[in-house]
């Protein structure tokens, strides 16, 4: 008796809907990149820009079921890929220009606030992934530093939206505070820029503050604020580690203790490091790299409900602001001991 495959069929109607997600996402993102092009959303984040679209919408009029599949795709897929291709950003080359010198003091101050963090994450009652992306975001670079660290420890969207708010905020107002008190501190440019590159959030505001005061502030910004950068691999590797023993996954231990994404991120590094890719195409892929987190980002805006937000409370931001400053006060002190005048 001839039997009909309805498997066929089914799986087509997976990828359509699929793809309903997809396009949502997609068209939420590239609005979020164009808006990103106003004068007064340039000074923010693209990533804080398609966060807030997602959850407006999402919050507002709502979001049909029929694009919940397409969405969590983007929010579990996608959101990996673009990780991996922040490789491309990364060379081993930075810690070699940034010297013996400016590399203890980013070490130093990223691991100081890292711990600071925890402790008064700790204190302060706040449940342990949301310190933990906190601590990444405040001591590493912000907004990225939140979304890779949030795909490794498996935390909720909600912690991951509020970790990325409250980063970025604090990283524009770090941005727009700097370039005023450069004088009044007496900050050398090499001086400056350091002390942008090591306790300013993400790498743009890092750009925009340390450049306004002088070029040679805005490479010695851009070359330890790339090599706190290369600190997101062990603090993934080390809290994707912690995670599992927490949860007691013991078999996601054994079977493979750092996700597949992190080694495809390690791998494009050290290629990067090899220079193996001519600028043109890293320009390209980076381009791309942005657009995956945007839609990546979006996704997470949709999955996030305001109301378990507001469950949250205060505390957090209280805990970013006091580890900014913490990280702020701490390489200000250590700049003026190893660089002075």
């Amino acid at each position: 008796m001839h039997r009909v495959d309805v498997s066929y069929p089914l799986r087509w109607y997976r990828r359509f809907d699929l793809s309903f997600g997809i396009l949502l996402n997609l068209g939420l993102a590239t609005l979020a990149l164009q808006l990103y092009q106003v004068s007064f959303l340039s000074l923010l984040s693209p990533l804080i820009v398609a966060i807030a679209l997602g959850i407006l919408l999402r919050n507002s009029i709502g979001v049909s079921p029929i694009f919940h599949a397409g969405t969590r795709f983007c929010l579990k897929r996608i959101l990996k890929l673009a990780i991996v291709l922040m490789g491309l950003r990364l060379s081993l080359a930075e810690l070699q220009t940034v010297g013996i010198t400016g590399l203890v003091l980013v070490s130093i101050t990223l691991l100081s606030t890292f711990s600071f963090t925890i402790w008064l994450g700790r204190s302060l009652h706040i449940n342990q992934r949301l310190v933990w992306l906190i601590a990444a975001g405040t001591s590493i670079c912000g907004a990225s530093a939140v979304v890779a660290t949030n795909a490794v420890i498996e935390g909720s969207d909600e912690d991951m939206v509020y970790a990325v708010t409250l980063v970025t905020a604090l990283g524009t107002a770090a941005m727009l505070l700097y370039p005023l008190l450069a004088t009044p501190l007496q900050l050398s440019p090499e001086a400056f820029g350091l002390w942008c590159g090591t306790s300013i959030h993400e790498v743009a505001q890092v750009v925009a503050a340390a450049f306004q005061n002088s070029p040679v502030s805005g490479e010695f910004a851009t070359i330890s604020k790339l090599s706190r950068v290369l600190f997101l691999l062990p603090v993934m590797v080390i809290l994707g580690s912690f995670s599992a023993a927490s949860q007691g996954n013991t078999r996601r231990m054994s079977k493979l203790p750092i996700p597949w994404f992190v080694l495809l991120f390690v791998l494009l590094v050290m290629l990067n490091s090899l220079s193996l890719f001519s600028e043109d195409f890293k320009a390209i892929v980076l381009q791309l790299n942005q657009v995956l987190l945007a839609i990546s980002l979006t996704a997470m805006g949709l999955e996030t409900d305001l109301t378990k937000l507001k469950q949250t409370g205060f505390k957090p931001f209280y805990l970013a602001a006091l580890s900014w400053l913490f990280l702020s006060g701490l390489s200000l002190g250590l700049i003026k001991i190893f660089f002075p005048g």
